[in-house]
This record gives structure tokens, sequence and C-alpha cells, in this order.
């Protein structure tokens, strides 16, 4: 089965507070339907001091967001996507632009 996200791709933000944004995918949960954005759906976490001389401490950090609010960006035309598989020789699949027709 081909991914229609994947690590290091550009994607822009469908819904939710980070509407509109635009960055990077940290990793994919193909399992889970969710994917990790940087600088998306951040939280802060607190986490309590463990050992002693440690101090509490406020963590921000990103949660994930499903992938049905996510659209990756084609790198060619720069324009959110839907994306299309296409059957390369040797029956190899790849990912391809609906606007462009351009692979990635």
């Amino acid at each position: 089965m081909l991914s229609r996200i994947k690590k290091n791709d550009s994607v822009v933000v469908l819904s939710g507070k980070d509407k509109g944004k635009q960055s990077m995918v940290i990793s994919v949960d193909q399992k889970n339907g969710v994917a990790l954005v940087k600088d998306v759906s951040i939280v802060a976490h607190h986490v309590k001091a463990r050992k002693a001389g440690e101090k509490n401490r406020i963590v921000k950090e990103e949660r994930p967001i499903l992938l049905c609010k996510i659209m990756p960006i084609c790198p060619s035309c720069k324009k959110p996507c839907r994306v299309q598989v296409h059957f390369q020789e040797g029956s190899e699949k790849a990912r391809m632009c609906s606007r462009c027709k351009e692979t990635f």
C-alpha cells in the first residue's frame, strides 16, 4: 500500500486550531492514522521532578494530528494537492500530484 503522506513531506493543516499552517512531517503512524507535524498541535506537558536537585518543568511538545486533517504540498507547483497513485515501469508505485501530474 502506498501512503499518501510520508516523513519529511511538507504539508498544510486543513482544520483545527492550526488551520492554514505549513510545516514538515516528523513521523507517520499508518496503523493509527496519525502524523507528527513540526510546530503544529503544540501542547504544554507538566513534568514532575523525579530526582534530588531536579526541578519541575513545563515541556512544550507536538501531539499527533489525524492524517485526514493534513494535505501534502506538491514540490513542483507549490500548492496543496490530492495524491494519485501512478504505476511506473517494473510495476513500481509512485505518488503523483493531481494538479500538475508530477511525481514526488
